[in-house]
């Protein structure tokens, strides 16, 4: 049912979709901290709408999004996701019958992940100081190896042929480069690194490579420089200070992101953005995490990643001095050490969201 905060602003109608797991628990989170942000902050407010597009409801009903259902989501401002997948249904199901289709069909083809050791944090690399790690990690996110073309003929036979194919196309390829080559542009050290492996894949990804060189022509202002997928797992292990803005493909980005998740101190706090850059459909926000069965309902998810998720939500929907006011209370309450068990602290997600509420009212409570 919706559920909406009410004031004298600007409604930002928002639709979640918890989905599975500690998805449900860090989605009630997010809700719990927005509605205190917009409340105390003012001028603003959201409407809430919860769709239960859940794995248990697809092994009771046989789908996961209603035939209607991306109708559904086009009437909203922006999207915020938990998480999908759970044991009793296989991953691939999960991901083709709810976020790959939403992402593709809502035109949803940057990803962003940023990446930076908050306040009160730490990365496992020892001698790893804040500054060294600040990127920001852009992932072409509707084509490429999720393109989801292939098949399989001969199945269950022992001579089953499984064939999966990637897709670069130059339309697809030219727009994530701009896009990565605005960001790099809008960033103090105007920096792009590239990502590739086409040593190996000597057509699609010599296609990745080569646009990426004609496009970066019009940005004589940002220095590039290119890397191959494995040696860039290393350099970002050993010499994180000379990363800042990383562009990879859909595959290799989402495995990057997740070491840059690790080496800023826990996968539990790192946000991502699925966009539309047109704006003529919603964008989806979401922590990457995961469903996390194995913990789920135990109330110790870490919502870090669901804040900085919904942060990066209220700016795109234009409330940026809000979102800067949500991450500044985040920043505060783990640099006190509030904080949950990945991170290094005792608390649990209703404690470290209780206090995340409580700081907003301290911070901007008189404003």
């Amino acid at each position: 049912m919706p559920s909406t905060v009410h004031c004298n602003g600007k409604v930002h109608r928002i639709v979640c979709i918890p989905g599975d797991g500690i998805g449900v628990d860090i989605t009630d989170a997010a809700i719990k901290v927005l509605t205190t942000l917009s409340k105390t902050l003012g001028g603003f407010e959201f409407d809430f709408t919860t769709l239960d597009w859940s794995s248990k409801n697809y092994v009771q009903r046989g789908w996961y999004m209603p035939p209607d259902g991306l109708a559904q989501l086009k009437r909203y401002d922006a999207i915020y996701f938990g998480a999908v997948g759970w044991p009793d249904v296989p991953d691939h199901i999960s991901l083709w019958g709810l976020i790959l289709p939403i992402r593709k069909t809502l035109n949803q083809y940057v990803n962003v992940r940023p990446t930076r050791i908050l306040e009160g944090t730490k990365s496992p690399l020892a001698d790893c100081k804040r500054e060294d790690l600040d990127w920001m990690i852009i992932r072409e996110n509707s084509e490429g190896e999720y393109s989801g073309q292939g098949g399989t003929s001969h199945e269950g036979s022992p001579h089953t042929i499984a064939t999966e194919i990637s897709i670069f196309t130059r339309a697809g390829t030219e727009r994530i480069m701009r896009f990565a080559f605005d960001t790099a542009r809008s960033r103090p050290r105007k920096k792009l690194t590239m990502v590739t492996k086409s040593n190996a894949q000597r057509h699609g990804m010599v296609l990745w490579d080569t646009i990426f060189y004609e496009v970066a022509k019009e940005y004589e202002d940002v220095e590039i420089d290119k890397m191959l997928v494995d040696a860039m797992t290393v350099r970002m292990v050993l010499n994180p200070k000379s990363l800042d803005t990383i562009v990879a493909t859909n595959l290799h980005a989402d495995i990057l992101s997740d070491l840059a998740a690790a080496l800023s101190g826990s996968i539990g706090i790192a946000p991502s953005s699925n966009l539309d850059p047109t704006r003529a459909n919603p964008s989806m926000f979401e922590p990457i995490h995961g469903s996390a069965p194995d913990i789920a309902g135990k109330g110790i998810a870490n919502p870090v990643g669901a804040f900085w998720s919904a942060a990066e939500m209220v700016r795109w929907v234009g409330e940026e001095k809000a979102a800067d006011a949500l991450m500044k209370a985040v920043e505060n309450v783990t640099a006190r050490g509030t904080k949950t068990k990945d991170l290094g602290g005792s608390e649990g997600t209703e404690g470290v969201t209780d206090a995340v509420c409580a700081e907003i009212e301290t911070l901007f409570g008189s404003s």
